[in-house]
């Protein structure tokens, strides 16, 4: 075992007597981007329990050019451990998060959509998994069910199996939930995937590319409040289409360890 790895295992050695004693004795070791496009009557509200996790350090929000209000709501709002960017135009969910990728600072970055499907409360759990298990990273699976969820688009949940089924078999990974936002990375593995889709093909090409890295992975359950279109809802069939064109290419692609 070389220098490096022993002092990584003493790092995580450490992390895990940490969160036995006490989970607030590891905090602010997570960094936040969040994604923002159109979300006025919730980024705030969500904003606000982000930053109220103990374990989060860092959070940057990107406006990817929001018309309702967003901005404004953004702008009339601070905090030390906030950071806001905003694109004059919309480039898409995903240059939004590759944005937040190459400011994140801390040892461990998480994606939190702007929305309120996702829960902040889930951050300590997902971090205990990650130090005490060394993994590089964990998905929060909505499919592992972890209590109260809304029955609502069947279909979605059809396109969803589908895509991640062709995922595993690419890359053979076993995974519940590829499309999951909740993704928490090392830092170190974040600033290697060189992401490059703009839209919500950024899902399948970070799994890949993880797949590629040889990323040690986890899933835990995680709640999920789902929305409908009309609440504001922005993913369609289309971005399905586009998202087997992405597991494909990447997991196919040589990609650089």
């Amino acid at each position: 075992m070389g220098a490096k790895d022993s002092i990584r295992r003493r790092f995580n050695e450490v992390g895990r007597v940490f969160f036995k004693i006490g989970s607030g004795i590891f905090m602010s070791q997570l960094s936040v981007v969040v994604p923002c496009f159109n979300e006025v009557e919730t980024i705030i509200k969500l904003l606000e329990k982000v930053i109220g996790q103990p374990c989060v350090g860092q959070v940057v929000v990107v406006d990817d050019g929001s018309t309702d209000g967003s901005v404004e709501r953004l702008q009339n709002f601070s905090h030390p451990k906030l950071q806001a960017v905003f694109f004059p135009k919309n480039k898409g969910k995903g240059a939004a998060i590759r944005q937040g990728f190459e400011l994140v600072t801390l040892p461990y970055v998480i994606i939190q959509d702007a929305d309120l499907e996702y829960s902040p409360d889930e951050y300590q759990k997902m971090l205990e998994v990650m130090i005490n298990n060394d993994a590089d990273a964990v998905f929060g699976s909505r499919f592992m069910t972890a209590g109260p969820r809304r029955a609502i688009y069947y279909w979605h949940r059809v396109g969803n199996l589908l895509l991640t089924t062709l995922s595993n078999c690419l890359t053979n990974i076993y995974l519940t939930d590829m499309e999951t936002c909740h993704k928490m990375i090392k830092l170190e593995f974040v600033k290697k995937l060189d992401l490059r889709e703009n839209r919500f093909g950024i899902e399948p090409e970070i799994t890949a590319k993880l797949g590629k890295l040889n990323a040690v992975i986890y899933e835990v359950p995680i709640q999920y409040k789902a929305r409908s279109y009309d609440q504001g809802k922005k993913i369609g069939w289309k971005d399905g289409v586009s998202a087997v064109r992405v597991i494909v290419k990447y997991s196919l692609l040589r990609f650089p360890k």
